[in-house]
């Protein structure tokens, strides 16, 4: 698709770094409202023809994610020294679209409970429990708008929350390991239903359905029936004329004047020439990994911490999700190696409940999350020989007849798990390297044995011949990077007000996992594109008010 372009020095109004799931969005939005934007992206512009099934190169080797090229460090406590190859890391895909290319499309919404969590349950000595700034009822039209613009497909259930329309499109088919997870539900007086997935159940918007591959997690989808920035909102703002897209566009700095207002942002193009955008507004949408090192590179002797980061707060907080899982092994074939990843949920332990004695709750979903590759080398039970005949008789029974109980959980927001810069690991634009500092509440912890225990009482009511479980570890990176630029109405203990302009910079706003106050019960992609449709409101009314 041709698109329009833009100078270097041409003040657009708006450039938005990052085009993932909210930098999609926000490109969309503000160019369909009649503004002028360059969306800036670190990795190159792949094409949905261009994606492969390659297990080895996707799954073992990382190819479409960051850490497949970037050194990046590891510690528990600030006093531990900083480690390489020991953690998985702040993981993500650095290319148009994002993570929303790679991700496996579960699209779950918040509850109404989860914003204001700290008032109705206290605070959580040690940690940063807060209540958001802004409600489920404000944020239920923009949930609405993920359903039909990037399109969702679904059936309401028992545990959903409030909504005002239906699905956009009917529920995926159900697969085998939703007929188990139903089985198990229904024997033990819980509630299954049907899992939300951006994913096309039917042809929608010019795209075609799901087909049914079975590469859905950590691959890019070459049929575009996965609802990817890549194929819905990048496209849709392109059309407007008015929203240049530059791949290959590694953003260093942004510009600040001697009034601490952005001028315009600072990258690196894939020629490694540094260059200039200017813009009236700077919007980062980087995810909060990339968005934190870029405040955090931004510092200048007004603002010497960091740019918007007066509260200090920048790269603080981090939250990944908890999860646990347990696998059964069936009597008949269950061929989960096909279809999308997951077709039913169970949410009956969603909310927190003091009697289990800990903070946290979450869902239960059925899934298999391996090829023949990784299964061969992770999935079966530790008492399989490694190697031989019994190994190969084991491999071909358990592939096609086994399914795992996955739990997504809640995760704490710690002001001690940190993103911060590490000046001994730069990467080839001079960048100072990731550096992660994390250590599990003990709370999480709780809870991923907790779930793991309810999900071996549901594999065997379900009727598995065996059930083995896996290991409850700590958490030590991930694809979910929330928390760290955090939404607050007091300047002192957040970066971001309820309309995501940064506190201490008028003209910069910052939307994307970052601007979590608590982390839900995983799969945060819904919720982080809802917040970008709402914040994209805002912005332009500011901007059409002059009240930038």
């Amino acid at each position: 698709m041709n698109q329009r372009t833009f100078g270097e020095h041409d003040d657009v109004d708006f450039v938005v770094v990052g085009s993932g799931a909210a930098g999609g969005v926000l490109a969309k939005e503000l160019s369909t409202a009649g503004f002028n934007v360059v969306v800036l992206e670190q990795g190159p512009w792949q094409q949905s023809a261009q994606f492969s099934h390659d297990e080895l190169a996707v799954e073992r080797q990382f190819s479409m994610l960051n850490v497949a090229s970037e050194v990046q460090t590891f510690r528990e406590k600030e006093s531990d020294p900083s480690k390489t190859g020991v953690a998985r890391g702040l993981m993500y895909r650095r290319a148009i679209g994002g993570s929303s290319v790679h991700f496996a499309a579960n699209y779950w919404r918040l509850r109404p409970s989860d914003f204001k969590e700290c008032s109705r349950l206290g605070p959580i000595p040690g940690t940063s429990f807060a209540d958001w700034p802004i409600t489920y009822d404000e944020l239920e039209p923009y949930y609405t708008k993920v359903d039909y613009e990037i399109g969702v497909s679904g059936r309401p259930g028992p545990m959903d929350p409030p909504r005002s329309r239906p699905y956009a499109l009917g529920p995926m088919p159900n697969k085998s390991s939703g007929v188990i997870l139903d089985r198990a539900a229904s024997a033990l007086g819980l509630h299954s239903q049907v899992a939300p997935m951006a994913i096309l159940s039917s042809n929608y918007q010019g795209r075609s359905a799901c087909q049914a591959c079975g590469h859905c997690t950590w691959y890019g989808c070459e049929f575009g029936a996965k609802s990817s920035s890549l194929v819905t909102v990048i496209p849709a703002a392109m059309a407007t004329g008015r929203c240049e897209v530059r791949a290959d566009s590694t953003v260093v700095r942004v510009e600040t004047n001697a009034t601490g207002r952005t001028t315009g942002v600072v990258y690196v193009d894939k020629n490694g020439l540094e260059r200039r955008q200017t813009a009236k507004a700077v919007v980062l949408a980087a995810n909060g990994a990339e968005t934190s090192r870029l405040l955090l590179m931004s510092a200048t002797p007004k603002f010497p911490h960091g740019l918007a980061n007066s509260s200090g707060v920048v790269g603080r907080n981090i939250m990944f999700n908890g999860s646990s899982s347990t696998t059964g092994m069936f009597e008949h074939p269950l061929n989960e190696f096909k279809g999308a990843v997951t077709s039913r949920i169970v949410l009956d332990f969603y909310e927190t409940d003091s009697s289990r004695g800990f903070y946290g709750g979450g869902g239960i979903d059925s899934r298999f999350p391996y090829g023949p590759i990784g299964f061969a080398v992770n999935g079966l039970p530790d008492d399989i020989p490694q190697w031989g005949s019994e190994y190969k008789r084991a491999l071909r029974e358990y592939y096609a007849h086994s399914t795992r109980f996955v739990s997504h959980l809640t995760s704490l927001p710690l002001p001690t798990n940190t993103v911060t810069l590490d000046d001994d690991h730069k990467d080839r634009f001079g960048r100072p390297g990731l550096r992660l500092t994390y250590q599990d509440h003990p709370d999480d912890m709780k809870a991923k044995q907790w779930f793991r225990d309810r999900m071996e009482e549901m594999m065997h009511a379900a009727g598995a011949k065996r059930v083995w479980n896996q290991p409850v570890l700590p958490v030590d990176g991930g694809v979910h990077l929330l928390g760290t630029a955090r939404m607050g109405n007091n300047p002192r203990d957040s970066v971001v007000d309820r309309y995501h302009r940064a506190h201490d910079v008028p003209n910069l706003f910052i939307c994307d996992g970052s601007s979590f106050v608590t982390s839900g019960r995983g799969q945060p992609t819904m919720t982080i594109q809802a917040l970008a449709f709402r914040a994209a409101d805002h912005i332009a009314r500011f901007a059409k008010t002059r009240d930038i």
